[in-house]
């Protein structure tokens, strides 16, 4: 039997990689037992990228690399890796070179845009009271508190860092939108999926936070890149 690739999962901004809880159990279940999330710092994109390909790098073996939100840049930013075989986009920014996430979002800006406050120290925060509907209204009120209270900031500089190679390009990719992400317009998912041309593209009526709420619908389209590209 060919072996199954590792699953590296990467988290985005205002989340850690405990936001992929959910997803974790799910493709545990499935017989996926090399399961990497990584911690990003959300200090810079190089920063993100670095980090997440010395996780890769210490895989012997096959990866798919899953990113959500600003995940997504960083798999675009890092995934050239040659034992990458495939990218899955969870309601995550796709940029192409010379473009940023924040980029992205001025031109068609998202519902919960003035949700977000800068602090003294340059770090960009979603107002606790304003988490559960901005982020994950999907979500319980419960669970919403809990990832409003443990939210990581990133550095408000980080949304303008721009991707220099995308390999989007070069490698096969699947997309998820949120069709009620207040996050990251839809329409923006819409246009950065649609120039991937993917292999596969879902909707999901979910919020930003869909990696929480729909974790059976994220596994499976991860099980989808993982069996498609061969293993």
């Amino acid at each position: 039997m060919p072996q199954r690739p590792a699953i590296v999962l990467v988290h985005g901004f205002w989340g850690g990689a405990a936001h992929w809880a959910n997803v974790i159990k799910q493709l545990h279940k499935r017989g996926y037992h090399d399961l990497h999330a990584v911690e990003n710092p959300l200090t810079s994109l190089a920063d993100d990228a670095e980090r997440t390909r010395k996780m890769v790098k210490q895989i012997h073996g096959p990866v798919i690399l899953v990113g959500h939100s600003y995940g997504g840049a960083v798999i675009t930013e890092m995934g050239d890796l040659p034992n990458v075989k495939g990218l899955v986009y969870v309601a995550a920014f796709a940029p192409d070179a010379g473009e940023s996430p924040g980029g992205i979002s001025q031109a068609k800006p998202p519902e919960a845009f003035p949700n977000i406050a800068p602090d003294s120290d340059g770090y960009l925060w979603i107002k606790q009271d304003k988490f559960h509907e901005s982020f994950c209204q999907d979500l319980s009120e419960g669970d919403a508190l809990v990832m409003a209270v443990t939210q990581k900031a990133p550095l408000a500089s980080t949304f303008g860092d721009n991707v220099t190679v995308p390999a989007w390009k070069n490698k096969p990719v699947w997309y998820q939108i949120s069709t009620h992400d207040r996050m990251i317009n839809p329409e923006n998912q819409e246009m950065m999926s649609a120039r991937m041309n993917p292999k596969r593209t879902i909707h999901l009526a979910a919020s930003h936070a869909s990696l929480a709420s729909h974790p059976g619908e994220i596994a499976d389209l991860i099980d989808e890149a993982a069996s498609e590209t061969g293993y």
